[in-house]
Order: structure tokens, then C-alpha cells, then sequence
């Protein structure tokens, strides 16, 4: 009975600090226009709403209470942005004032510390001489993965598409960040996808150690190049540095035939038959740049862009929005809006044939690297290994579904998560095309 009691006396408590703490903030809001959202429920608020997809719910959510709209998580109030117009307004005409992130051990606070490290992932990490010191790396890596798709070629045999990109950009992290490639043992049973989503645990930080120690103890005085952990040693101080690869959705291309052969025409016009696709030749292909800009309208990198935090209480459009609060950009709910996009849920690049609209964040219809001060710094790289690797598994090899599924009978359930990836790996047949 007792504890019956003090649970009782603790739930009626939490109440009674909900019901203060809304009443406190109504009567300082009271001459303050909050965006139009949904109510929620005490000390919950609308958490409830998000369900398993919180960018599909979020998206439902704007269509009845506008492009900026407010609801509470908890007790944190939040922003939800679902136009082109309002994130320019908050990631551009207000953008010192949403540039900062919730405190967090993966994202930090706007201040003299992260105008450093962005100044140094800028200059040195991700400077366009280090970006093309690593092209012979990921010629070779790419390479690779054709030659293990051309064995499964003559074999007739299926591949795992999902697994071998992951693989790829993998491998690609480990040896611009670390210097070599690290197998899943280093990483103990779990694999390098676990760690990575662990990022806080021993498990990453005994990694870590283990690189940096022997970056220390190597002190190889032939090593021509640098990679990122010497960058981050010589100006951090043994301070670990976490690179991430964008990469793009093959699976776009595989399931409409029309425009991989149309991306195939190009690249035979461009390199030919008679070798694989280089870095240099990635300028011209300028019906690849429509097909990612396409693909990442769809299916953005990550469908929430990583939340703002309100340094102070501003004004957005006529509405209040209170300092502390964070900012969510639904860049997903972004790229299929109807009155933004026509035919907004179907794959059609040619929608950008002489269009001026880049994925640098200065076009607010597309967005999924982010804009202003908080960008992604990885984009310039992340767009580089995403069209190589795209053009190399589409100019090297005709595909076709596995197991003779057709493109509308495949399995397209998501996973949500910071990106939203299929819960199923994508198979497909190769047939290599080259003639050398």
C-alpha cells in the first residue's frame, strides 16, 4: 500500500509541475503568436503523435496546421518547418540564431569550439587538395567492388547491393579517416554498421585508441600523404575525428529501366566501352547529377535534417518562437510536396533539365546536406563517392531483380532511424558490359 501511495504522490506531482510550468509560460506568452500546432498531452505532449515514422506523421501534422508549426516532446518545445520558404527563413534570414545544436555528446553547441573543429574539417580535413589526394584511394576501392561484381557476373549469381555499398563506404571511412581498412573482427563480432551506430560506447572509444596508438607509435617517415587521424593528432591532440559518406539509393536506378539506360547512353558517350569510369569524368555527366538530385529529393540522406536549438527568442514570420527551442527541418516531407514538385511522389530527373536548382543548401526546394552555418562539410566528398560509385555500378553492368521479382512486387518497408533505409536488402542479377 505504501508503495501504491508514493507512486500516486510522485504521478500527482509531475502533474502539478506540468499544470505550473504551462501556466507560467501562458502568462509570459500571452502577447506572444506561438505557431499553430497541436496541443499534446500533460507531460507528454505530442510524442504520442510521431508513431514509427515520425517524418510521415510530421508531414500529416503540417498539412492541417501550416509550414511552421509548433508541439511539444516532452516538456521541449519544438519547430517543425515543412516548406521551401520557412527553412530559408530560419537557415538563412535568421540563421546566427539557429545555429546551434542541442547539447548533445554528438552534436555540439554554436560557439568558438565549433566555429574551430568546422574551420578545421574546412581547411584541412575536407580542403579540396585533401578531397583529391584520396582519387587514387577510390579508384581502387570502387575497382574492388567491380572486380567481386564481376565475378558474380560470369557466375550468374545475385548480389547484395545494400551490403556491398555499405561495405563500400566502409572501407572508404576507415582508410581517409584511419589511414587502412579495418575488418569487422577489429570491431568485434558486432561489425563496423553496429559500432558506428554506437558511437558513444567503450566499444568506439577502445577503437578509437587502438588507431590513434598506432598512428603515434608508426611515425612512418615515407608516408606521402597525411589522412585524417595525423591532421587530427598534429592540430587536436590525439582528438578522434568521425567521418561520414553520404551515398545515394542504387536502388532508384535498378527500378526504372528507362532511366538506366539513359544514364548507360550518357556514360558510352562520355568514357566509352572499353574502360571504368573515372573521377575526371564525372563533370560531364551532367544526366548523373539530375538522377542523385532526383534520388536525394526522395530519399534524402537523412529524412529530419539534425535538430536546431534557438539561441534566443526571435520572431519567424509573425510567430514567437521562444530560445531554447528546437528546430526540426523535414526535408522529406520537403522534396515530395505536391505544390513544390510536380508529380512529386514519381522518379523523373529530366524535372531538372535547365534547372539552376544545386544540392549546396542555396535552393531551399532540396536540401538534404542542410544549409548555412550548419551544412554538412561533407558534402563536396559525400557527392564525389556517391556518383562514382553510382556511375561504376551502372556503366560496368546491366541489372535485373533477383529471383525474377518484378520492380512493383519488391519489398520497400522502411527502418526509421537518423536515415530511413529499407528493412529488406536489395538483390540484383549483373551482367558486365565492358569490352576490354
Amino acid at each position: 500500500m505504501a508503495t501504491v501511495s508514493w507512486t500516486w504522490s510522485i504521478l500527482a506531482l509531475l502533474v502539478l509541475a506540468h499544470l505550473l510550468r504551462q501556466w507560467a509560460l501562458k502568462s509570459w506568452n500571452k502577447n506572444r503568436k506561438l505557431p499553430p500546432g497541436p496541443r499534446g498531452f500533460p507531460i507528454l505532449g505530442s510524442l504520442h503523435s510521431l508513431g514509427e515514422f515520425p517524418h510521415r506523421n510530421l508531414q500529416r501534422l503540417a498539412q492541417k496546421y501550416g509550414p511552421i508549426m509548433h508541439l511539444r516532446l516532452g516538456f521541449v518545445p519544438v519547430i517543425v518547418v515543412y516548406s521551401p520558404q520557412a527553412a530559408e527563413l530560419f537557415l538563412k534570414a535568421h540563421d546566427l540564431v539557429f545555429a546551434s545544436r542541442p547539447p548533445s555528446s554528438l552534436q555540439t553547441q554554436y560557439g568558438s569550439y565549433w566555429r574551430n573543429i568546422r574551420k578545421m574539417c574546412t581547411l584541412e580535413l575536407l580542403s579540396n587538395v585533401k578531397i583529391d589526394s584520396f582519387k587514387s584511394m577510390k579508384n581502387e576501392e570502387t575497382g574492388l567492388l567491380v572486380k567481386f561484381i564481376q565475378e558474380a557476373a560470369s557466375n550468374c549469381v545475385a548480389v547484395d547491393l545494400s551490403a556491398k555499398v555499405t561495405s563500400l563506404n566502409a572501407d572508404m571511412s576507415c582508410r581517409m579517416v584511419f589511414g587502412k581498412k579495418y575488418e569487422d573482427k577489429d570491431l568485434d563480432e558486432k561489425g563496423f554498421k553496429a559500432v558506428m551506430q554506437e558511437a558513444v560506447s567503450k566499444i568506439f572509444d577502445n577503437f578509437f585508441e587502438k588507431i590513434i596508438d598506432e598512428h603515434i607509435q608508426s611515425k612512418d617517415e615515407n608516408k606521402t600523404n597525411d589522412d585524417f587521424v595525423d591532421v587530427m593528432l598534429r592540430l587536436m591532440g590525439s582528438k578522434e575525428s568521425e567521418y561520414s559518406i553520404e551515398r545515394s539509393n542504387i536502388k532508384a536506378i535498378i527500378l526504372h529501366p528507362r532511366v538506366m539506360k539513359k544514364l548507360q547512353k550518357e556514360l558510352e558517350n562520355v568514357v566509352g566501352l572499353k574502360r571504368m569510369v573515372e573521377e575526371a569524368d564525372l563533370d560531364r555527366l551532367e544526366y548523373m547529377d539530375m538522377v542523385v538530385k532526383e534520388t536525394l529529393r526522395l530519399h534524402p540522406v537523412a529524412p529530419l535534417l539534425l535538430s536546431h536549438e534557438a539561441r534566443e527568442d526571435c520572431t519567424v514570420n509573425g510567430f514567437h518562437i521562444p530560445g531554447k527551442s528546437r528546430v526540426m527541418i523535414n526535408v522529406w516531407a520537403i522534396g515530395r510536396d505536391p505544390s513544390v514538385w510536380s508529380d512529386a511522389e514519381k522518379f523523373i530527373p529530366e524535372r531538372f533539365v535547365g534547372s539552376n536548382i544545386d544540392l549546396r543548401g542555396r535552393e531551399f526546394r532540396l536540401i538534404p546536406f542542410g544549409a548555412g552555418r550548419r551544412g554538412c562539410p561533407g558534402m563536396q566528398m559525400g557527392l564525389i563517392v556517391v556518383r562514382l560509385v553510382i556511375a561504376q555500378l551502372v556503366h560496368c553492368f546491366d541489372w535485373v531483380l533477383a529471383n525474377n521479382i518484378q520492380s512493383t512486387e519488391l519489398d520497400m518497408t522502411e527502418v526509421f532511424g537518423l536515415t530511413v533505409p529499407r528493412a529488406k536488402h536489395l538483390f540484383a542479377i549483373p551482367r558486365y558490359r565492358l569490352r576490354h
